[in-house]
């Protein structure tokens, strides 16, 4: 257990840093910045990159309601859930920390940028409202578990679910980054929030809420579609 908590605290470290990292550091770089795009590209490569470093060892969920949709799933079993999301958010928040040093690290660094938090209304990139942040993350974080699911059953191709996964996350963030910043991930959104303070901290509840409502609802349509007779609902 020790071992995939490790992998898991690692991987959402990776995914923190190398996600939000992007979005921070590098989205708007002058001249050169890799706009949503890239920053969608760099959520999707942590995914893909870790699952083949760590898979083996912890299945590597980084992510909260992915765990949860796993467990509605059949595939995953409770009494897993809490240590492992005590790991993934303990990742975040390490990643979130490295960035933040970095960041600082050059003068003129505001918060007020948003370090790649997620937020709606007036803290949404588009100005999106709170139903439409809403929305967004559940049908988001459903359709993610339903390709993660169905990537990782026995009976899809072998080796390629990392690639599926990472790809998905890659076409999750170039659709909702301008609605939410693109959370479906609530250690990522907690250890950005924590470092942002004050209204990041106040809609943090959302970004738990809508993944993990949308991680149910995409393993109960999956066990209903798509999984064997004796894992059916």
């Amino acid at each position: 257990m020790l071992k995939r908590l490790g992998a898991e605290f690692f991987g959402t470290f990776w995914l923190v840093l190398g996600g939000c990292g992007s979005a921070v550091l590098a989205a708007a770089f002058p001249g050169l910045g890799i706009g949503f795009v890239g920053v969608a590209l760099a959520f999707g490569l942590t995914v893909l990159t870790m699952a083949y470093a760590v898979g083996h060892i912890s299945g590597c969920h980084l992510n909260p309601a992915v765990s949860v949709g796993l467990w509605i799933g059949g595939r995953f079993p409770a009494k897993d859930l809490v240590p492992y999301i005590v790991a993934q958010v303990a990742g975040g928040l390490a990643g979130a920390a490295v960035l933040y040093v970095i960041a600082t690290g050059v003068p003129g660094f505001g918060m007020s940028d948003g370090f790649a938090t997620n937020g709606f209304g007036d803290h949404s990139p588009g100005g999106y409202s709170m139903a439409a942040a809403l929305v967004c993350e559940i049908v988001m974080t459903a359709m993610f578990l339903l390709v993660i699911l169905g990537a990782t059953d026995k009976r899809a191709p072998k080796g390629f679910a990392p690639i599926a996964i990472g790809l998905a996350l890659t076409l999750i963030h170039l659709i909702s980054i301008p609605v939410t910043n693109t959370s479906v991930n609530p250690a990522r959104s907690t250890g950005v929030a924590i470092f942002q303070g004050g209204w990041a901290i106040e809609q943090l509840w959302l970004f738990w809420v809508a993944p993990i409502v949308g991680a149910i609802v995409g393993a109960v349509v999956y066990r209903l579609i798509g999984a064997p007779k004796s894992e059916a609902v």
